[in-house]
């Protein structure tokens, strides 16, 4: 029989095997899905790992989906590398796109180019103050951050729906609960004619870049990681246990306001009550899949934005429920969570032994 045995060490084989293997199980049980739902499964692999690669546009579109999902991953690594659970960067996310829009709607004929860079600060301080309030709450109440920063989210979302349904809602726009467009000048830069892609990419590979310095390059980033993993051993060497808290929740909310600021300014260009994508949540799974490292959270957004377009095609062309997108990040998660097991285990076969009677 096969028995579970704990390992002396962990095993740093596995630490990196494991997101590979989640993601073979992933596949496996999504080809079983598409043939319990009639379809071809080769199809509808096809549809979620091919055609978001196939043609330079749609390579665009991929780099579209990733550029929020790797920021607001880069915030939370951060967060949970320190022992700091932010569950609520949805929330931080839709703060951050609130903002940047009401700057934008300033914008009118005679506004210039520096308009895009006040619409980017404005996102990464609004998600900055709404992660201040969870800080705030676990730092003067002793409140849980996972529920406050949960509860945030949905708070998040009022904000954002009382906004676009009343004071901010476009006059000329049939009544329809959103923003005026908003104007050309207040556009992302793109990086490419043809594209949506935008030089929000472009931040966020250099925010990757940033964290892996910050973490594995400075004194701040060893105290944050000491704090999370040994908080007894960071407060004997004098680390803040509060400035780890406050660090790790206003880096996250302005990695997230950013995301949001980028996405409103950028692929959607008004405010609209679809803000909110799911990309607060879904980071998540894009830290854990890229093990809280800047080079694997590259790689595992882009996975990520794989299942977002390849539901939105399924949904198109094969006739399926767009939710099939949370339902393949859904089992790569818990796929995860249990191939994770071999990191601090090994798998024996146990003999039975027969009992010999006399």
């Amino acid at each position: 029989m096969l028995k579970l045995e704990p390992r002396p060490q962990a095993s740093k084989l596995w630490t990196y095997g494991s997101p590979l293997l989640a993601l073979a199980f992933t596949v496996l049980i999504g080809v079983a899905l598409f043939i319990a739902l009639g379809k071809d499964p080769v199809r509808g692999l096809q549809v979620f790992f091919w055609e978001p690669i196939k043609t330079q546009y749609a390579i665009g579109e991929l780099m579209v989906k990733a550029t929020p999902l790797l920021l607001i991953a880069l915030g939370l690594a951060v967060c949970f590398r320190s022992n700091v659970w932010n569950i609520g960067a949805e929330g931080q996310f839709v703060i951050g796109a609130v903002v940047a829009g009401g700057v934008a709607l300033l914008a009118d004929k005679t506004t210039g180019p520096w308009i895009v860079p006040a619409i980017l600060l404005a996102g990464v301080l609004g998600g900055m103050v709404w992660a201040g309030l969870t800080a705030l709450l676990r730092d003067k109440f002793n409140a849980n951050e996972i529920l406050v920063s949960l509860m945030l989210v949905y708070v998040a979302t009022l904000v954002l729906g009382y906004l676009v349904y009343g004071p901010w809602k476009d006059p000329m726009g049939y009544n329809f609960p959103q923003t005026k467009t908003f104007d050309k000048v207040t556009q992302i830069p793109r990086l490419m004619q043809g594209s949506r892609m935008s030089i929000g990419l472009l931040l966020a590979l250099a925010g990757a870049a940033a964290l892996w310095v910050f973490l594995f390059r400075t004194r701040a980033g060893f105290a944050q990681q000491v704090g999370g993993l040994a908080p007894a051993a960071a407060r004997y060497a004098g680390f803040s246990s509060r400035r780890a808290l406050w660090t790790a929740l206003l880096i996250s909310g302005g990695a997230a306001g950013l995301a949001g600021a980028l996405e409103v300014a950028g692929p959607i260009g008004q405010l609209t009550p679809y803000v909110p994508a799911g990309y607060g949540f879904a980071a998540i799974i894009v830290a854990f899949v890229g093990r809280l490292h800047p080079v694997g959270m590259i790689l595992s957004a882009i996975l990520m934005s794989m299942f977002y377009i390849g539901g939105e095609l399924a949904q198109s062309r094969l006739g399926l429920p767009k939710s099939l997108t949370g339902v393949f990040q859904g089992l790569l998660l818990f796929t995860l969570l249990a191939c994770d097991t071999l990191i601090a285990y090994r798998i024996r076969w146990v003999g039975t032994k027969k009992v010999v009677k006399t």
